[in-house]
């Protein structure tokens, strides 16, 4: 009997059979990452909290006298939710909004996963696994410029309420006065003119809500780096992978440079990593049709973020 040409499936050859959800096993690991994040944020927000009421940027003795109150006093950490929940919405709608993406392109994903670290933030981030090819162009660009996009139209009224309640601290950018000086993007520049004219920025002291879109933009800066499987990676990929072979090798020399002339010593760490991350292998495209112009317009947008979000100098002594 030939075979009933209803049963079969006339899907294009570069999609595949997605699950309806990543396994519950994974749910419950994500929940546990984020519970965790939750507290080393609240720590880190607590500190932030202290420190913006004695006019200081960071306070290393209150940072590490906080886990102290992760179990002798845990109510004392409230202090620390304006920053911890500010900054956890933004990596998260970061990350789902990669996660709808490659849902909308029959790619299948796990669920965002945080990843928690006693640092002076709280956290090294978040990220989803992709686990099956990435096909086209157009997924291509959808994939890595959704999470950077949304992340910032998260970010950015978070930023604009911390510039208009922050303080006016003479000294702050300058490293003599400071342990630690926070860098300020050109977006915290462009807002603190516009809110607060004829004051310089690196002056103001931000809230600890205008702390957590700080970082949540200096983590979109460095996704939105033009290299590898970053999400720059991706965005520049879709557009040209000639030119993404290119930046993929001169992009972490730049890094590793800005690090030899005293900009930051984490670009080291971040050219290393590009470096080993450039000699994995990339899955081809299989439809390399030219993106259209309204997600080429999106990838100018995320050009115009990286720009207004990127600083050389991040942190400096």
């Amino acid at each position: 009997m030939p075979p009933d040409w209803r049963t079969q499936s006339f899907a294009p050859a570069y999609y595949r059979l997605v699950h309806p959800h990543p396994p519950l096993k994974t749910l419950f690991l994500a929940f546990g990452l984020f519970l965790v994040t939750l507290c080393t944020c609240l720590v880190a927000g607590t500190q932030f909290a202290v420190a913006y009421a004695h006019g200081e940027a960071l306070s290393f003795e209150e940072f590490l006298h906080d886990f102290t109150l992760l179990y002798q006093h845990p109510t004392a950490l409230a202090a620390g939710l304006p920053f911890a929940l500010t900054l956890l919405a933004i990596l998260l709608m970061h990350e789902l909004a990669h996660f709808f993406a490659c849902r909308h392109h029959h790619i299948h994903s796990s669920y965002p996963f945080f990843i928690p670290f006693p640092t002076l933030i709280g956290t090294l981030g978040a990220f989803i696994l992709i686990r099956s090819p990435i096909r086209t162009n157009r997924a291509l660009l959808d994939v890595g410029a959704s999470g950077p996009l949304v992340g910032f139209v998260i970010a950015l009224p978070a930023l604009i309420y911390g510039v208009l309640h922050a303080k006016l601290v003479p000294g702050l950018s300058d490293p003599a006065h400071a342990g630690l000086v926070l860098g300020t993007p050109l977006i915290l520049h462009v807002i603190a003119a516009v809110l607060h004219p004829g004051v310089r920025a690196g002056d103001l002291l931000l809230d600890p809500v205008g702390r957590a879109a700080w970082v949540g933009l200096f983590a979109t800066s460095l996704n939105l780096l033009p290299a590898a499987q970053l999400d720059g990676g991706h965005i520049l990929r879709s557009l040209s992978p000639r030119a993404h072979r290119y930046s993929s090798w001169i992009l972490p020399a730049a890094l590793i440079l800005l690090g030899v002339f005293h900009f930051w010593p984490g670009w080291y760490v971040w050219g290393a990593l590009l470096l080993v991350i450039r000699f994995f292998r990339f899955i081809p495209i299989f439809d390399s049709e030219p993106l259209d112009p309204t997600r080429r317009f999106a990838a100018a947008l995320t050009l115009i973020i990286f720009l207004l979000c990127f600083m050389p100098s991040p942190f400096f002594t």
